[in-house]
């Protein structure tokens, strides 16, 4: 295969590769668990590789239009369809790219985690392949350009990420909290099949770019919009239904909590894709965008104050990640209430623009820092076997390199500089300033209650004198240190060097996603 045909088959490849791994990867233990265990990483490292090398392509060159059962795209339009698009087809444009280039890193580093801590486990043939089926559910749901391959892949991604939550079982509370992240997860997706079913009757396609030149906006299409915007914002933990998301983040293994944060911002992706790319301009923005906004300011206010009480470390997290889900959704949504009327064209202000781009470019970096702080207090409960924050203390003498990255994590999510929360939360402030300085004092006000409750964290992890029961505690295996580690750079880096992360990932994608009839035009191909 020459490197054009690699490029042109990768939207198909990238997802694949981890299904392959999902169900071969049983086989190779019946030889050798080690060989299955080096399979497991390898792979990965070359579905990371894979997934970096198509984002690169798309964002350098533009989208990546894949047709299943077709050679080139011209093909998908028989002369009987009236000209629409029937085939199965996968459109990776910026925006794809952008959410891919998170899958692939945070992937990687969990992978690669995952080995050590859950060494002592049994059932590891079955913990891989859901990991690899996780992984598989969440690359296809950011790459297809069909909004029932859309469903299909939010199901499996939900049914494995399920089952990962119960994995360890617990005494039945794991077991609980799956089946509770299952419950909300079939409900959620038995909606958003409705809505597909409503547009399809109205439109005969299931392709998103078809059904966005022929959006009517019609009653129907409201009831749709509605159906699939409550569940795609309950899978990215949005409050008020959010209710799932401590339980299923705590009692998940820390490594599969750190790419549950993934998957829920994959369904952040899904909403922003159906909102702009979908609906568009035909949609009241300001109406909407106030419903994205308020339940942003509810999701990072009732989050952070939530996480306040909590005893438990990675309960405490979770919370968190509820709140700085709100970010994205607070400039998303002042992104789309300052869209102009259709008649300029749906062009933004510089507010609304630079919301948009603080929101996404907090996507990424919201994935880096709270996947490290998951994998930070997965590390501590690893060596010490202590959840609880009032029966730790002391291990900063023997867990120097834990603490470092819990720091470098941190320091981030509450928006200090020169980290990578900041710089995305910095824009955050000084757009949503411009459009309602209220929201704004509240979006500050939650970073510093961010901020007081990692230093309670801090202090009650790594400060103090070293504790008797302690005594033999280490750091956590190289494995779990080159995953923290690599979160790490990517944190680092996102914060010293923001200005090439917008320009380069960031922007384009918030323009991909903002640009409809841009989309329209890769997949709407016309005889």
């Amino acid at each position: 295969m020459n490197l054009d045909s690699l490029v042109k088959h990768s939207p198909a490849l990238v997802v694949a590769l981890p299904l392959l791994l999902a169900f071969s990867t049983p086989l190779w233990s019946r030889f050798n668990k080690q060989l299955r265990n080096i399979w497991v990483v390898a792979g990965m490292c070359m579905t990371t590789l894979l997934g970096l090398f198509m984002a690169y392509n798309v964002l350098r060159y533009g989208p990546i239009t894949y047709v299943f059962g077709a050679s080139d795209p011209t093909q998908t339009i028989p002369h009987d369809s009236g000209g629409i698009p029937i085939r199965i087809i996968f459109n990776v444009d910026a925006m794809s790219a952008f959410m891919v280039i998170i899958i692939a890193i945070v992937g990687l580093a969990t992978t690669i985690y995952a080995r050590p801590s859950e060494l002592r486990r049994k059932g590891l043939n079955s913990f891989y392949a859901l990991l690899m089926l996780l992984i598989a559910g969440v690359l296809g749901l950011v790459c297809t350009g069909d909004l029932f391959n859309m469903f299909v892949f939010f199901e499996i991604s939900s049914l494995a990420g399920a089952a990962l939550v119960a994995y360890r079982i617990d005494k039945g509370i794991a077991v609980e909290a799956g089946l509770k992240y299952a419950l909300i997860s079939t409900v959620g997706g038995l909606f958003f099949l409705i809505a597909v079913a409503l547009l399809y009757g109205q439109y005969g396609s299931l392709n998103i770019a078809v059904i966005a030149k022929m959006m009517q906006f019609t009653r129907l299409d409201r009831f749709a919009l509605v159906f699939i915007t409550v569940p795609l914002a309950m899978k990215a933990g949005a409050v008020p239904m959010h209710m799932w998301t401590p339980d299923a983040y705590s009692r998940a293994p820390s490594s599969i909590t750190a790419f549950l944060v993934v998957s829920s911002q994959a369904s952040l992706y899904a909403l922003f894709r159906i909102l702009f790319t979908l609906y568009n301009v035909t949609l009241d923005c300001r109406t909407f965008g106030w419903i994205i906004i308020i339940l942003g300011v509810l999701s990072m206010f009732i989050g952070v104050t939530m996480a306040l009480p909590q005893k438990t470390v990675k309960r405490l997290m979770a919370y968190h990640a509820i709140s700085q889900t709100g970010y994205m959704l607070l400039g998303v949504g002042v992104g789309l209430a300052t869209l102009c009327d259709q008649d300029k064209g749906g062009a933004f202000d510089v507010c609304g623009r630079t919301a948009m781009v603080g929101g996404v470019f907090h996507i990424i970096n919201h994935a880096m820092y709270k996947g490290l702080l998951f994998l930070t207090a997965g590390a501590v409960i690893h060596r010490t076997g202590v959840r609880n924050l009032e029966e730790l203390g002391g291990l900063g003498h023997s867990m120097k390199l834990t603490m470092v990255f819990f720091i470098i994590g941190a320091l981030s999510i509450a928006g200090i500089p020169p980290f990578n929360g900041f710089a995305s939360k910095i824009l955050i402030y000084e757009s949503v300033f411009m459009f309602s300085p209220y929201l704004a004092i509240i979006a500050i006000l939650v970073s510093i209650l961010t901020l007081a409750s990692f230093v309670k964290v801090f202090h009650s992890m790594f400060m103090g004198p070293k504790l008797p029961k302690f005594a033999e505690v280490k750091d956590a295996p190289t494995p779990m240190m080159f995953g923290m580690g690599l979160l790490a750079v990517m944190i680092v880096i996102g914060g010293l060097f923001p200005t090439i992360v917008t320009e380069n990932i960031v922007e384009p994608a918030v323009t991909a996603l903002t640009n409809q009839s841009a989309y329209i035009r890769t997949i709407f191909i016309l005889p």
